[in-house]
């Protein structure tokens, strides 16, 4: 599985680029606190309804949750599905600790 820090992440949007975010969390999390991705629980990536990220197929998807464990099992599961997941390491929790201070 790919991985990404949080750090190299937001270089990336810093300069503009056109990323896929996907968060996985729940939505209270996501209401909380959120970098713009499009939400879509583990459960519904588990339960394989990824109808609203199916455009995302050709190009990396930056999956995110509150820590990486979610996101993780989330990377592995979009994999098998023809996805190119990368997980954002330490996620939000690692976010807002290095870069949202």
């Amino acid at each position: 599985m790919q991985t990404i820090t949080v750090e190299e992440l937001k270089s990336k949007l810093d300069a503009g680029e056109d990323l896929n975010l996907v968060d996985v969390r729940e939505p209270h999390e996501n209401a909380e606190f959120n970098i713009g991705g499009i939400l879509l629980p583990l459960g519904k990536v588990m339960t394989m309804q990824v109808d609203e990220i199916e455009e995302m197929k050709t190009s990396p998807v930056y999956v995110y949750c509150r820590s990486g464990n979610r996101s993780g099992q989330a990377c592995l599961i979009l994999e098998t599905m023809g996805f190119q997941p990368i997980n954002v390491t330490g996620g939000m929790l690692a976010w807002q600790e290095r870069i949202a201070r």
